[in-house]
């Protein structure tokens, strides 16, 4: 119960997928049309007139992307650099840099800043990442990837005890193939020099996937996780999204407790082992754990061609 079957990949309208949980091999069979509607239509796109502020945390100043100097400018509704807006419009506008499967590689670094918190074994850092944008820099708290989201059914309660509580309110599973999660990792040495454990992720050998433990966020004042469903009949035959609501309304629909295929956009940290006296370093073997939080999903639409995780899988 716990395989999982191999990522769609970003490839739209026609998204191949593969295969049945009783086979190891892939066999690629295209995504009907049917699989793709959205319960019928049931979710309406929202007035977008208190929704378009304030889509995505307010990362960037917590983090000094700008300075004072910098000229600020308008992003759906959030006041914010212009280089910033430049990157939030490549990433989540035109989904440009992301990782997957059949994605070049991204033009991207990533940078980390280890501090330690003053307490506890381990130095944490938010990954911060630097797009070459046309050979413009622009640097952003956020990466795509190309991800299904498992919002299915899942066993709450085993024999009394609790199993996924939380789950599409606090925290989702995403797959993703094992090569996008290996380029990821390469990116984090390349960029931060320490390469990263296995400790948050569950690998299926048999299908070469990976699930990921992803964060959602739900905190107060915090925006939730944003869910977007591709327009159909776009003008001009270029893909656009609208958004319905957040990853926690469309959980909460039974209609939609589905995989979805699509886009996801996160923010990452990273935490390495250290005491307070003595910080970690690469060269002394120490490994980063990842933490991803899921802030926004494109999604093309939902697949039945993937078996979700139902319960937690035997660690």
């Amino acid at each position: 119960a716990n395989s999982l079957a191999t990522i769609p990949q970003h490839t739209p309208p026609a998204l191949l997928v593969s295969q049945t949980s009783s086979q190891h091999h892939q066999t690629m069979t295209s995504i009907t049309q049917s699989e793709t509607n959205y319960a019928s239509g049931h979710w309406q796109k929202k007035s977008m007139g208190s929704e378009a502020a304030n889509v995505i945390p307010n990362i960037a100043d917590q983090r000094g992307y700008h300075d004072e100097e910098e000229t600020m400018v308008t992003w759906r509704g959030n006041l914010v650099a212009e280089k910033e807006a430049k990157a939030l419009r490549h990433v989540f506008d035109d989904l440009q840099d992301h990782f997957g499967l059949q994605q070049p590689d991204p033009h991207v670094k990533f940078n980390a800043r280890l501090a330690h918190p003053g307490q506890g074994h381990f130095w944490h850092s938010y990954l911060d990442f630097t797009y070459n944008i046309k050979g413009e820099h622009c640097k952003l708290a956020y990466i795509g990837m190309d991800i299904c989201l498992d919002l299915t059914p899942k066993l709450i309660y085993k024999c009394g005890r609790p199993m996924l509580n939380d789950y599409g309110t606090s925290w989702v599973y995403v797959y993703l193939p094992e090569p996008t999660m290996d380029k990821i990792k390469l990116y984090v040495k390349s960029g931060t020099g320490f390469d990263v454990s296995d400790e948050a992720t569950i690998y299926d050998p048999n299908r070469n996937m990976t699930a990921i433990k992803a964060k959602l966020n739900n905190q107060a004042g915090q925006p939730k996780t944003s869910f977007w469903v591709a327009k159909e009949n776009a003008p001009g035959g270029n893909t656009s999204f609208s958004r319905i609501g957040s990853v926690q309304e469309v959980q909460s629909d039974t209609s939609q407790k589905r995989i979805h295929r699509g886009v996801g956009i996160f923010s990452v940290s990273m935490e390495v082992e250290g005491t307070p006296n003595f910080k970690p370093s690469s060269h002394s073997g120490e490994v980063a754990n990842l933490v991803f939080t899921l802030v926004s999903v494109r999604t093309w639409g939902i697949t039945d061609c993937i078996a979700p995780i139902v319960h937690a899988p035997m660690m």
